[in-house]
């Protein structure tokens, strides 16, 4: 009998997370909810232990909090059945780069990138040697797109796509199934939480349809899962592109179009 891992989800209490906990207590997996709203965990808990028979720990934390990310940080490194880390909190926030507050600022890539990249650290070494395990981290295409206008958020979501990137190379040979799922607007309640209408999109996802894609990715072991994009084949010409780009940088010499001013 195999024994299947405990999945750890953080922003676990609504939204992609929950439906995250819903999918993976379907498939039998024991799980640990992370989220700052304890009654929602507490019932969401219940309810998937109830319909599941899985066992669910809730921890209550505030990720931008180093005391709290201290205690999930804690949990990841020492419980050795957590084998696959949803790295899925996060937050948005309304308004232009000079309309926003310098601590809102902050606390936005408290949550988006330190608490990511905190938590992935704290289960990667553990992975690595038992040569299995998983982690999920949720960017956005945002990440991609400048244009759009969200500059930090879309900072920070570029920031879990490259991280996610290069811990695929790294823990990949070790192991280690690292995902980075780039999901477009979806309905969730951090569009109210950030003060944007949900009502002024044009387009958006539902939550299930969206963590259902990203799962048929994780079970194909992709390491990017892009659930909007039609056209698969424009994502590959993208990063082909780039490795050609890569390829014409040459650290021992400027190019010749900078060589002589005009």
């Amino acid at each position: 009998m195999t024994t299947r891992p405990t999945v750890l989800i953080t922003g676990a209490s609504s939204g992609i997370g929950a439906v995250y906990a819903e999918r993976f207590a379907q498939r039998g997996h024991d799980l640990v909810l992370v989220a700052r709203d304890l009654a929602r965990l507490h019932t969401l808990a219940a309810r998937l232990s109830g319909e599941h028979g899985v066992a669910i720990d809730v921890l209550q934390a505030d990720l931008t909090q180093l005391g709290d990310l201290a205690i999930v940080e804690a949990r990841l490194r020492e419980d050795a059945s957590i084998g696959i880390l949803i790295n899925n909190a996060g937050a948005a926030q309304s308004g232009s780069f000079i309309e926003q507050s310098t601590d809102s600022v902050a606390h936005l890539v408290a949550l988006n990138t330190t608490a990511l990249v905190r938590l992935a650290s704290a289960i990667a070494p553990r992975l690595a040697t038992a040569g299995n395990g998983a982690i999920v981290n949720i960017g956005s295409v945002v990440g991609l797109a400048p244009e759009l206008g969200m500059s930090v958020y879309g900072a920070t979501k570029a920031f879990a796509l490259f991280l996610s990137q290069g811990l695929s190379l790294e823990l990949g040979p070790k192991g280690v199934y690292v995902q980075a799922v780039l999901p477009a607007a979806t309905r969730t309640e951090i569009w109210d939480r950030a003060g944007i209408d949900i009502n002024s999109l044009p387009e958006i996802m539902e939550v299930g349809d969206l963590v259902d894609a990203a799962l048929i990715g994780f079970d194909r072991r992709e390491s990017v899962t892009i659930p909007p994009l039609q056209e698969g084949e424009r994502w590959h010409a993208l990063q082909a592109a780039r490795l050609g780009l890569m390829s014409q940088i040459k650290q021992s010499s400027v190019a010749q179009r900078y060589q002589s001013p005009e």
